[in-house]
């Protein structure tokens, strides 16, 4: 009879003992997303997703590079204005940014630093900017607020570099803004078309040849029907091009993106996201 009090006296303690140790947490499945030796975002401006894709008004985005690409169909930007999501894919955070100030500074982790700890390259290219390592917040074309990078102490200025088309030896990381008409700011999206026909070209054959990955994606939508849609397509030989995904995705998905495919960690709040899954080959 002793031997069976005690038996349940440590069958008690047992139960006690499990019910207090914290829950066991499963471990994320592991992600299919391969190492890229390169990266460049493209990154236009102000338009919900139905504006750009399927559009006549964007006759190369639709017939010539969703063909090669994978379309990203419920993609979606954090926020409203410009500003903060353009910290959001670069830094992870919006950094509490509500509005387009200029200018802003942040000594804070960002992809360009991640990257450079990691021995890659980076460079941030901005069309219509006066000089390299311009640091003003705004010319006719040229807005500080659409070029995240200029607002990092740690990244530095000689890599804020003014864009004249595709460069000779192109860095691992790469950004490219064009200027507020070729984004489709202040110009039809026609435009804004156009300029990616002539500059996009050159990127995609490289990156076909380099293991590269070409990522296109829109700041926020506008007008906004209260869920904040914007068109993403990415292109690269590692892609199941002509393909599409209704994974949701925002800004910090992009970037959680582009670091595992780069083998970087992860930075504040794209932590929480998953890199896209199920478009590689």
């Amino acid at each position: 009879m002793r031997n069976l009090s005690v038996f349940f006296a440590r069958g008690f303690f047992i139960l006690a003992a499990l019910a207090l140790a914290p829950a066991a947490i499963a471990a994320p499945p592991q992600s299919d997303v391969p190492r890229i030796a390169h990266v460049t975002v493209v990154f236009m401006e102000n338009r919900e997703d139905e504006l750009v894709v399927g559009n006549k008004s964007a006759p190369y985005f639709n017939k010539e590079l969703v063909p090669q690409g994978v379309l990203m169909t419920n993609s979606h930007a954090v926020s409203h204005p410009s500003e903060p999501n353009y910290l959001a894919l670069f830094g992870g955070s919006t950094f509490g940014v509500t509005s387009d100030k200029c200018p802003l500074s942040f000594d804070a982790p960002n992809l360009a630093s991640e990257a450079i700890k990691a021995g890659l390259s980076f460079a941030g290219y901005a069309e219509s900017m006066p000089q390299d390592g311009y640091t003003g917040c705004r010319t006719i074309l040229y807005a500080r607020k659409h070029v995240p990078w200029v607002d990092f102490t740690n990244v530095p200025a000689s890599l804020n570099l003014a864009y004249h088309g595709f460069p000779a030896q192109p860095a691992s990381v790469m950004f490219i803004t064009p200027n507020m008409c070729n984004d489709m700011h202040d110009c039809p999206t026609l435009t804004g078309d156009r300029w990616l026909q002539r500059n996009l070209p050159p990127i995609i054959a490289w990156n076909m040849k380099n293991d590269g990955l070409l990522v296109i994606t829109w700041d926020e939508a506008e007008p906004d029907n209260g869920t904040n849609k914007i068109p993403t397509l990415l292109i690269g030989p590692m892609l199941k091009a002509g393909t599409t995904s209704s994974q949701r995705i925002d800004h910090y998905a992009v970037l959680r993106t582009i670091e595992t495919a780069l083998g970087l960690g992860c930075l504040q709040k794209d932590c929480s996201s998953s890199p896209i899954a199920g478009i590689w080959r």
